[in-house]
């Protein structure tokens, strides 16, 4: 008999349990100053803009911590330390 193939779970983006889905609230329901921060977070780089750039562990360590999205974080710390530092 064989054995049914396992489920594969993200780690990182864990099912919702029923719980959590009843308790959720839209993006519009959100107050103004957190959908902001949300906004800046999920702004996607452009296609194409993909790069492969050597970190060292202890930075890709911290910004994993922080959680979900943390590759969005990591590039807007860059374009706020490009704000503050012109080239």
């Amino acid at each position: 008999m064989r054995k049914p193939e396992m489920e594969i779970t993200d780690l990182d983006n864990p099912e919702w349990t029923e719980a959590e889905t009843k308790s959720a609230v839209s993006f519009a329901g959100l107050p103004a100053s957190l959908q902001g921060k949300l906004r800046n977070i999920t702004d996607a780089p452009a296609a194409g803009a993909r790069i492969a750039v050597p970190l060292s562990p202890g930075v890709v360590k911290a910004f994993r911590a922080t959680g979900t999205g943390w590759q969005y974080r990591m590039e807007a710390v860059l374009k706020n330390w490009l704000e503050n530092n012109p080239l």
